[in-house]
């Protein structure tokens, strides 16, 4: 960089020793000369919404357009970060951890340089450190993902104090105030060791202001925010409803950015809304510029599965089994594809499946325990109640009806069969708002099944909570929450208890 020198810099010279001189050429060259700082130019405007649509070659173009305009500007960084994130938690390959890791810090290092009186000095830093922590669980390091999530939720918190107008500190505060506020049983201990504290009222409300606000960085960074905001109002204000307006109402693009895609197909298929998470999978852009991933695969095996289209789900599922590089839900998909098996009546085919389960994979998730949990029994499936399982899970109700129409618990020898007949009917009731055949269920469902180790019982008092709580009756809805809480040692305990949790914090007004 040319620097003109002032005159009077030359009347020094001539009056002081020559060590005084170098010191003030110097000072002035240090304070004059370009600074590294955080500036989010258009070009890494652009590489961002590129990168949160999952087109990472074209982001990293764009990040590398960005450097070569300003070597200094230290937000490609954070946004090379965002493409690391994005390829090991959907992929989960070992390989590319291997490789990708030691960038985290990399990146951690170089925003330690920019300039402190900067909002993004924090911002940048706790949102690298978050990701790390993201990928961090998937991989199994727990105890360094609880650190570097209480290091990120202190500068975030930091920030905030120290840079109040800067908005964009709420899509990172929102999000991690409600993920401490609902932290299952099974992770205190994990939870405690960080003192992290949160509030789900106050972590919802957070994000949501920021969602609708008209502040620049909330309409910039809109997609990635509505991506959080999503999630928590259907998993944890239990407002599904309210979710899929928010994506109507802001117009999100299901079609050429795969993250809302994602999103949405899955928030879709778990709120029994089969037909819409096939529409929303089939009509995103199918052009090779998006990052590759097996999970449409492995939505697309549920989407058949549900409406009994076996040999479909069956192909989709060995698809995404061969693909995926990763250990989440690897057993739930091998268990799934056993179902697929088990429904067309091919038992050596079914029984390939779940012996492939208990060699591959992990059990971190609930859905991955149980699967291996029902694999190590033996037990095999009950068809007439697997079928019906299904299509309630499709939001096929009227079919799942029809095909226990004529039963009751006594065609049943087996327990636990007689509690799945009750508790599969208690749900379809619910989902077709027939509430006082549901509750009747639910309750009988709850005495039969409270010292047992089947979920039913606890999911039970969980749904039926929720009814009250949407009838206005929260006072009894706790009750139930309550008592879901206090049932021990069944499946999908931490899952369930995080919902009873929520649910409380909700009636509460926590």
């Amino acid at each position: 960089m040319l620097v003109s020198v002032p005159f009077s810099i030359f009347g020094v010279m001539k009056k002081h020793n020559p060590t005084w001189v170098l010191v003030c050429i110097f000072l002035f060259f240090a304070l004059h000369s370009d600074a590294e700082t955080y500036d989010f130019s258009p070009t890494c405007q652009q590489a961002y919404h590129e990168i949160t649509s999952f087109k990472l070659t074209v982001g990293q173009q764009l990040i590398n357009k960005a450097r070569l305009e300003n070597p200094d500007n230290l937000i490609p960084e954070m946004l090379e970060s965002y493409i690391d994130f994005y390829q090991l938690f959907f992929n989960e390959d070992p390989q590319e951890y291997k490789l990708r890791k030691a960038h985290f810090d990399d990146y951690l290092n170089k925003l330690s340089n920019g300039p402190e009186e900067s909002p993004f000095y924090y911002y940048c830093r706790a949102t690298v450190l978050l990701q790390k922590a993201c990928v961090q669980i998937k991989f199994g390091e727990l105890f360094s993902a609880g650190w570097n999530f209480k290091r990120a939720f202190g500068m975030i918190k930091d920030n905030r104090k120290k840079f109040p107008g800067f908005a964009l500190n709420n899509m990172i505060y929102g999000p991690a105030l409600v993920a401490a506020g609902v932290i299952p049983d099974g992770y205190k201990l994990f939870a405690s060791l960080f003192g992290v504290k949160g509030s789900v009222k106050e972590g919802v409300g957070t994000i949501q202001r920021f969602v609708n606000s008209n502040d620049p960085w909330a309409k910039l960074f809109l997609n990635e925010a509505s991506f959080y905001y999503c999630y928590l109002v259907f998993y944890i204000e239990n407002k599904p409803d309210e979710a899929f307006a928010f994506i109507t109402t802001h117009n999100l693009d299901l079609v050429n950015n795969h993250m809302l895609a994602y999103m949405a197909t899955n928030l879709a298929i778990n709120n029994k809304q089969t037909e819409l998470g096939k529409s929303i999978i089939q009509s995103r852009n199918p052009s090779p510029e998006y990052m590759p991933t097996a999970f449409w695969d492995f939505e697309m095996g549920y989407i058949k599965l549900r409406h009994l289209e076996t040999t479909e789900a069956a192909a989709y599922f060995e698809r995404y089994l061969a693909h995926f590089k990763g250990k989440f839900y690897v057993k739930d998909a091998c268990e799934k594809l056993s179902w697929c098996y088990y429904l067309e009546g091919n038992y050596p085919a079914a029984e390939k499946a779940r012996q492939r389960l208990l060699t591959v994979g992990s059990t971190e998730t609930d859905a991955d325990k149980q699967a291996s949990a029902d694999a190590k029994s033996g037990i095999v499936p009950n068809t007439l109640l697997l079928k019906a399982r299904v299509l309630n899970d499709g939001g096929f109700n009227n079919e799942a009806l029809t095909a226990l129409a004529g039963k009751s618990a006594n065609d049943f020898a087996k327990i636990e069969e007689k509690l799945e007949f009750v508790y599969r009917l208690a749900r379809i009731y619910d989902d077709l708002h027939r509430y006082d055949s549901a509750i009747k269920a639910y309750n009988y469902t709850i005495s039969i099944g409270i010292n047992r180790t089947e979920y039913y019982a606890a999911r039970a008092a969980l749904q039926a909570g929720i009814i009250f709580e949407n009838q206005g009756h929260k006072d009894t809805a706790v009750e139930y929450y309550q008592k879901c809480l206090k049932m021990e040692d069944h499946e999908y305990k931490n899952s369930i208890d995080q919902k009873a949790k929520s649910g409380i914090a909700r009636c509460k007004g926590l």
